[in-house]
């Protein structure tokens, strides 16, 4: 694997899920990969789960680790070409980049999106830019569009936990919040989701209030529904996430009541278990009583963070 930016990226999601929990039972069986080898964790933005756990999946292969928080600790980065730097930037993308390149193996990077241009969030250019200019492997730890990592940590928990004989039938399900959040997470839970559909490990519905349907590039081959109760009914997962509108980007439109998922919402569902990929803001998005509950799986799924990203990294270095 040469870069992991997406499900694109991977060439067969089975073969990477059971790898992932392969790790998990062996954490230092491939110690030699890593050695002498440096990852870069390059954050642009706020992290827990996703810093530690790379960190440890790095470690876990021998490698060095660095990490650089660029959002306290760099310089303030220009990324476009042909303009004088006479403003707030001090340094280029294209130097900034290059350099962290001659420093490390591999590198992971952390940036989120502006939500303000959807055109501009969704072109990538920060995360394109500096794959392009670094010259090593990058990892994604999220970006303005996709948060792979979280979403390959979701397939093995789904893979884990699931014991039934049919396939299991996994819920996208929209929840309330305060603010404006991204659409990464659902983007990239969605296309992980449609792929493992398509290959015949489970059937995916997405269910949101009307105009909070995702970008159609995310979402293709997967059930979509606006009805709360008919989604949920038999689901036997429910990954419950908030994200602001697309069509209306960025924007908190307005939605009925009963989008929180509550233990009185489980009942018509599979004795589904409940996902996220937190933080969470209880009795918000969440209801306390699921999240303590017997059919959370949100500590679980965030432990197989680890093994994920060690799934990825081990992929990388293999082509070192």
């Amino acid at each position: 694997m040469k870069q992991f930016t997406s499900v694109n990226d991977v060439e067969d999601i089975k073969e990477l899920v059971e790898a992932a929990l392969a790790l998990k039972k062996s954490p230092y069986a491939h110690q030699e990969l890593g050695k002498n080898k440096t990852l870069g964790l390059v954050f642009l933005n706020p992290s827990l789960r996703t810093r530690l756990s790379t960190q440890k999946a790095a470690l876990n292969l021998g490698m060095n680790v660095m990490v650089m928080n660029m959002d306290k600790e760099g310089w303030a980065l220009e990324t476009r070409d042909g303009v004088v730097m006479n403003g707030t930037t001090v340094e280029h993308i294209r130097e900034a980049a290059a350099v962290m390149g001659q420093y490390c193996d591999v590198l992971g990077l952390r940036s989120f999106p502006k939500l303000v241009n959807r055109e501009e969030d969704y072109n990538e250019e920060f995360f394109n830019k500096f794959i392009s200019f670094c010259g090593v492997p990058v990892v994604s730890l999220e970006s303005a569009t996709r948060h792979p990592l979280q979403s390959l940590a979701d397939l093995v928990t789904i893979k884990e936990t699931w014991k039934g004989s049919k396939k299991p039938k996994v819920v996208l399900a929209w929840a309330p919040h305060i603010k404006a959040l991204p659409q990464a997470v659902p983007n990239s839970f969605s296309e992980w989701m449609c792929q493992a559909q398509e290959e015949g490990i489970l059937d995916f519905t997405i269910v949101q209030p009307v105009g909070y349907e995702l970008s159609t590039d995310f979402t293709s081959g997967a059930n979509i529904s606006h009805n709360i109760d008919e989604a949920l009914a038999d689901a036997d997962y429910i990954y419950v996430k908030n994200w602001s509108s697309y069509k209306q980007y960025g924007k908190v439109l307005p939605f009925p009541e009963g989008w929180m998922i509550t233990n009185e919402r489980l009942k018509v569902t599979n004795d589904a278990k409940v996902m996220h990929c937190l933080p969470v803001r209880r009795d918000l998005e969440l209801s306390s009583e699921v999240l303590d509950g017997p059919n959370s799986l949100v500590i679980q799924e965030a432990g197989n963070r680890l093994w994920a990203a060690q799934a990825v990294l081990k992929a990388v270095l293999e082509t070192l």
